[in-house]
């Protein structure tokens, strides 16, 4: 039997080990960045897959969306995704290059290519589809 003292000490290391792997543990989650074009040009040059959610504080559509969106970004499947949020009221430089002109869209690269898009679409599986094609 293990005297209580050393029990006691061992313990503590063992939690210690054990909230030191968790910290160091790769992430499960969706990388998420604000948008800046240096950022989003380099995330394409290293052929990541790429989200861009165009949003608006007072959109609706982009409220409904989020539930889905941050259910997404904690997907395992999605962790080595980035997602780059755009505001549609401030980032217009961000809309023109994108060629977007409504906020809750929805774009999807893999790399450069743009495999697909979407705006105002609210429905989960179809937004979990889009998400897909990024990966």
């Amino acid at each position: 039997m293990i005297p209580e003292k050393i029990g006691s000490t061992l313990r503590k290391v063992f939690l210690s080990l054990l909230t030191a792997t968790l910290l160091a543990a790769p992430g499960w989650a969706a990388e998420r960045a604000n948008w800046s074009q240096a950022a989003f040009s380099s995330a394409q040059d290293a052929g990541k897959s790429i989200i861009v959610e165009v949003t608006a504080p007072w959109c609706p559509i982009c409220a409904k969306q989020k539930p889905t969106i941050a259910t997404l970004e904690g997907d395992p499947e999605f962790a080595h995704s980035i997602i780059f949020s755009v505001d549609f009221d401030s980032q217009k430089d961000a809309l023109e290059h994108l060629h977007v002109s409504m906020q809750s869209t929805l774009i999807v690269f893999k790399g450069k290519i743009e495999e697909g898009r979407s705006t105002g679409v609210t429905d989960p599986a179809a937004i979990r589809a889009l998400f897909e094609r990024a990966l």
